[in-house]
């Protein structure tokens, strides 16, 4: 990762602490992270900053600060997505096997709770949602067909199903849209040579119909990485932890969020929430080739994201591309 400066009539200057030294600060127009918003966090802000001013004061313990900003940071725009986890966990441990409500069902009441509690809270806005609703449908649609064609199965019983599919697993695909919306605002993300969005849109579609496609085709799935490469290969992602915009290839970027949907997944079928033919008589790691469908999924919640969160080019607040 590198150090980057935005160019000073795209930011807002702030006096210059010991750590700002070509520092770009947020937008004054930008909508100001829910974080910030949220009553309840605005003591643990404040004593925060104060926190960062004095470590700033020298190179290593700032560069120590930063670097646990950003995971708090990373930690709370998976709010969701850790919420789902340890439902799963917890549940699996702990839900009476007698109880009158399946624990399928318990977990979809429990992440429409959340979700309102976030809705409610201000930590996600109505359009934000409408994009997390798509890809829950998109989910649940693609579930459907998965389960019916024994790619995987959800062994347990539940009342609130559509054929085979329990109807709490689409708020699993809209944890992914969730993180990738508030990941866009707690880090500020600029970009540099960001693809069109219609390309976007035309690989997210070739790459949903591959997954009913490949069942009775050719898997295009190689094809459909080398189009991604090609896609985001150039495109580089800025992102500010604290001052400092620091830049990653964004393709690393989605790899790195693949890699940890796949762990999520691990957890997922370790607590039976879902299984694998080849887990049916006891656990075993999820193949690692699994990796790169998430990956190809994560640009279909990355695609829809983008249709809504204009990306913004680091020369200005104007598209990255149209």
């Amino acid at each position: 990762m590198q150090h980057v400066k935005i160019p000073a009539s795209d930011v807002s200057r702030k006096p210059a602490t010991p750590s700002d030294r070509g520092s770009s600060l947020r937008h004054e127009s930008e909508p100001r992270s829910a974080a910030a918003t949220w009553s309840p966090l605005r003591p643990f802000i404040a004593s925060e900053h104060r926190l960062g001013l004095v470590m700033a004061r020298r190179r290593w313990t700032g560069w120590l600060y930063e670097f646990g900003r950003f995971g708090v940071k990373q930690g709370w725009a998976c709010l969701f997505g850790g919420i789902a986890v340890a439902l799963m966990i917890g549940t699996h441990r702990l839900y009476p096997a007698q109880a009158p409500l399946a624990r399928y069902d318990f977990l979809l009441l429990s992440m429409i709770a959340v979700q309102v509690a976030l809705l409610a809270g201000g930590l996600e806005t109505l359009e934000e949602l409408k994009v997390i609703l798509v890809y829950h449908l998109v989910g649940t649609a693609m579930e459907i067909f998965k389960t019916a064609v024994g790619s995987w199965i959800y062994p347990e019983p539940s009342l609130l199903r559509i054929a085979g599919v329990p109807l709490f697993t689409g708020f699993m695909y809209g944890c992914i849209g969730s993180y990738l919306c508030r990941v866009w605002r707690l880090f500020d993300f600029r970009f540099a040579r960001h693809p069109p969005r219609w390309c976007l849109v035309i690989l997210s579609i070739a790459i949903y119909a591959n997954f009913f496609a490949h069942h009775y085709m050719p898997d295009m799935r190689l094809l459909l990485f080398a189009l991604a490469a090609l896609a985001f290969g150039r495109t580089t992602v800025h992102f500010r932890i604290w001052r400092d915009h620091r830049t990653m290839p964004l393709l690393l970027g989605l790899v790195l969020i693949s890699l940890f949907i796949w762990i999520s997944e691990n957890i997922g079928t370790f607590t039976r929430t879902w299984i694998y033919p080849s887990q049916s008589h006891g656990w075993a790691m999820v193949s690692f080739g699994k990796l790169g469908s998430w990956f190809l999924l994560l640009i279909i919640s990355y695609t829809l994201v983008s249709l809504i969160n204009a990306p913004r080019s680091v020369r200005g607040d104007h598209d990255a591309h149209p």
